[in-house]
């Protein structure tokens, strides 16, 4: 590979004092080199993950208005989540792959395109059929959050990089707040289908700017994409998923659930044998066996099972009529608005983790993230009578969102070879969505195992679900304090006063 001064300008004082060869040229240059697009860069990443995020919640809220105006079942209606959801969870990791080995910005590119695609499709889905094939195209944009990560990582000052992805991370966790807060509103001032014209201008405004501005990242990984592992990943990411995401409707026991499971074991066995033998394997098994890599990963999966859950079934609660004993008969509105004080809270953690990060390290934005999550969710399970409890409780969960999802991101960047950067990054999302598939399949047994003779659920459905999420968030703590100390950041800046100062001694 040619010396990074080769493919990016540096003005010729700083070369001159630092030539090829001279030991500190990369580093020196990775710290103080003028990068003219970065924050133009930051707002197309920010623009593609926001939007994907929003996707994956925005249309939730609305699916009974989507069943009713394409005159369809429950049953079929929920195929619009589930699509999406297996869409994603294969297209993650192996796009994400994709960028490190031919290019960040172009997979980026295509990534956006697709989404694009999909987004223009569903808004004129004419029957339920094609908007689930709509929602299969817009999954592919889950690649989006390991090529943005990477982009960051290649083209970012180092002092810049911790902060920039906690911004992405507190977009991104924004974004499904936003989603659950907008629907309503929406759809009862203008149509459903504008939960996807909305996205299809952004996207397009995205995209043009992402052609003209985004650098192509000089790290590529050596070899080709293992499809054998690929075809792998999929087959067991979908035998597991599928099943967790119906087995309400088909029974926990039914030969369908059983032998999905069974062929997810086998198709996970296969996947780890074809990845240990391949020369360029999909996902470096030597990676996600890193100390700091597996129990970050771990984290995910429990907080992941505690965050989704609460997305999926706290608006649920308060939608429930107060004849149940429980509830306040929210409207969709009136429920997402409830949910705000999570989106605002989420947020502005995940920003502030950004100014946070150098000086307590990531590891301890993510125990306190796990925590707050567990508090609010025991909170929740002991004190829900009143809306303003349900607000203060999402604001402090939205705390916890907000810290975790940005230190899980800083955790894996900073742990794992640049050229590793999409394909790890893009797993720990994985693993996430599978932690949340796991946590809403065992709350909503919890929830709809018993029913009142009215068909709703028993308020000790949601206290045992919200407990369990509480123990959940907390696990996720513990694992997070098994993460190795990082010191990268706390490095990086010695570094950097180390050249400014040989740059003023030689200057």
């Amino acid at each position: 590979m040619p010396p990074l001064y080769q493919s990016r300008r540096v003005h010729r004082p700083f070369r001159d004092r630092f030539p090829p060869g001279s030991g500190r040229t990369q580093c020196s240059e990775r710290l103080f080199m003028p990068r003219k697009s970065t924050r133009l860069t930051f707002a197309v990443l920010a623009a593609g993950a926001g939007v994907f995020s929003m996707l994956q919640s925005l249309i939730a809220p609305a699916l009974p208005t989507v069943q009713h105006a394409l005159h369809t079942s429950q049953s079929t209606v929920t195929w619009v989540m589930t699509a999406y959801l297996l869409s994603a969870s294969v297209f993650t990791p192996i796009l994400g792959r994709v960028g490190d080995l031919i290019g960040k910005k172009r997979t980026l590119v295509a990534v956006l395109v697709t989404v694009a695609v999909g987004c223009l499709l569903a808004a004129l889905a004419p029957s339920i059929g094609v908007l689930i094939v709509a929602r299969v195209v817009q999954g592919v944009g889950g690649a989006l959050f390991p090529l943005s990560f990477g982009i960051i990582r290649d083209e970012f000052a180092a002092s810049e990089v911790s902060g920039s992805i906690s911004n992405l991370s507190a977009v991104i966790a924004a974004g499904g707040g936003v989603g659950i807060v907008a629907a309503g509103p929406i759809v009862t001032a203008l149509d459903y289908r504008w939960l996807f014209w909305i996205p299809v201008a952004i996207v397009i405004a995205a995209t043009l700017i992402a052609v003209r501005y985004v650098p192509e990242s000089p790290h590529r990984a050596q070899g080709n994409v293992n499809w054998p592992g690929a075809v792998l990943l999929s087959a067991w990411l979908v035998a597991l998923l599928l099943p967790l995401s119906q087995a309400g409707k088909w029974g926990w026991g039914s030969v369908r659930v059983l032998g999905l499971f069974a062929a997810a074991v086998v198709l996970f066995a296969l996947w780890l044998y074809s990845e240990a033998r391949s020369r360029t394997p999909l996902i470096d098994l030597k990676v996600m066996r890193l100390p700091a890599v597996w129990t970050t990963n771990t984290a995910a999966l429990l907080f992941g099972a505690g965050m989704y859950s609460i997305w999926s079934f706290l608006p649920g609660f308060v939608q429930t009529p107060s004849s149940a004993g429980y509830g306040f008969g929210a409207s969709v509105t009136a429920a997402g608005l409830l949910m705000l004080p999570m989106l605002v809270a989420m947020f502005c953690s995940g920003v502030l983790s950004g100014r946070l990060e150098p000086v307590v390290g990531a590891k301890s934005l993510l125990v306190t993230g796990a925590a707050l999550g567990a508090l609010a969710c025991g909170f929740l399970a002991l004190w829900h009578d009143e809306q303003w409890q349900i607000a203060v409780v999402a604001g402090l969960f939205g705390l916890g969102i907000g810290l975790a999802f940005a230190s899980m991101a800083n955790l894996i960047v900073g742990s794992v070879p640049a050229d590793q950067t999409g394909a790890a990054t893009g797993m720990n999302a994985n693993i996430r969505t599978i932690g949340g598939s796991i946590g809403a399949a065992v709350t909503s047994v919890l929830v709809t195992g018993h029913l009142q003779p009215s068909g709703l659920p028993h308020e000790s459905g949601y206290t045992h679900g919200f407990s369990l999420l509480a123990m959940l968030c907390l696990a996720a703590a513990l694992a997070a304090l098994l993460v190795p100390v990082r010191r990268t950041v706390r490095r990086a800046v010695r570094d950097t006063a180390e050249v400014r100062e040989t740059v003023a001694t030689r200057g």
